[in-house]
This record gives structure tokens, sequence and C-alpha cells, in this order.
């Protein structure tokens, strides 16, 4: 795949040394192009705005700004783009408040630097990447399971987004595969949450996860 095709990164990250060394990284991959790096919430939404990346992959711990605020912001003005969260953080609050804005991605900074780039190309290809050890935190926070497939509540095509949710697909890739439209399938996600109590996507499948509702070849 040529540089005209590669995936286009932006790396949005504080941290000179480490966004250096992934920028190398990057280079040595054909299917994946690093445009550009910023070091600060200003020259994240400057670089987005110029660059167009297709990625960006974001630490939220900026110095001059909530980094998911930035990203937020960001999507907003280029709904297209698609945000890898790279965190050192296991917090499920800041996970609730990325997947609300539609987050594609988060990777532990302490995983391996071929789960960054297996999440990036999962990214582009309009899916989502969790940690393990992420996915574990947010498994413990959601309680013990008290839910059952029958008690649910939910409808066998809700029971439908569900699965593809668990698979990693977003809105889009959920409609897609089902054949309906975006705007339905939204609806139907919305549903899911509504009825596992939980805020997220990623909370939802966590939550049906824990609680046996995820099938184990969706998983």
């Amino acid at each position: 795949m040529g540089n005209g095709e590669a995936i286009r990164v932006l790396v949005v990250d504080g941290h000179q040394t480490f966004a250096e060394l992934l920028g190398h990284a990057l280079a040595g991959q054909p299917d994946l192009l690093w445009v550009g790096h910023a070091r600060t919430g200003a020259e994240a939404l400057h670089l987005a705005s110029e660059l167009s990346p297709d990625v960006i992959l974001l630490d939220p711990e900026l110095s001059d700004a909530d980094g998911i605020a930035i990203a937020q912001l960001i999507r907003v003005r280029q709904p297209d783009v698609r945000v890898v969260i790279l965190t050192a953080r296991e917090d499920p609050g800041l996970i609730s408040r990325s997947t609300a804005f539609g987050a594609a991605g988060f990777i532990s900074k302490n995983g391996a630097l071929a789960d960054v780039l297996n999440a990036l190309r999962t990214a582009h290809g309009g899916g989502m990447t969790v940690s393990t050890d992420i996915m574990a935190r947010l498994l413990r926070s959601t309680g013990p399971a008290t839910v059952t497939r029958a008690s649910s509540g939910l409808t066998a095509r809700e029971d439908e987004v569900l699965q593809l949710m668990a698979a990693g697909l977003d809105a889009r890739a959920v409609a897609r595969r089902l054949g309906i439209s975006v705007h339905t399938c939204r609806g139907y996600q919305k549903a899911v949450l509504a009825k596992l109590g939980a805020h997220s996507q990623l909370e939802a499948v966590a939550i049906a996860t824990r609680r046996g509702l995820v099938r184990p070849d969706h998983r």
C-alpha cells in the first residue's frame, strides 16, 4: 500500500520522546503514515484541521487542555476522524467520557506496540479496540452478574446489535452489517444502553459480558 492510500495518523501526546519513538514505528508500516505530532490541545485542533488525518492517537493528559474535550471538539468539526485513546490510566470515568463522543479505541501505554498499530487499523476500519487490562477494570466496576438473557428485556434485534457492538463495530459498521440505516441503528444502541443501565458502548459491552449476554463467538 503506497502512502497515498495509507492510513493517515496524527499523534497527540505531550511526551516528545514517546511520540518520536511512535513516529519511527509508524514509519516502518507500509499501511500507516505519521502525518504529524501535536503536543498540546491547541496544536491538536490546528493540525487536525490542517492535516486531515484518518485516525488520531491521543493521550488525554495534555498540558493546556482536557484531551477528551479536545477530541470531542475535533469530532464535531471532522466527524469522519477516528480517535484512539492512548492512556496510562485505567479510569472507567475517562472511558465513559470518551465513548460518549465516539472514541474508537482505548489502548494502555503499558501495552505492546503491536496493540497500538492494530488499534489504528481497526479504528480506520470502523471497529473498536480495548486493551485487556482496561476491559478487566471495566468488568470489575460493573458489579455482580444480576441480569440474565431472559430478563435483560432486549428484543431480538437489540440483541443482534449488542453482539456486533461487543465485536467492536461502531454504529455505521453495525448498520451496514444488518442492512439498516445508521439512524435506526443508533436508536437500537440507545435502547441497549438504557436496558443495561450503561452510558456508553464500552460500558454496555462490559456489563453484557459480565452478565453473560455476549455470546462467546462474538467476544
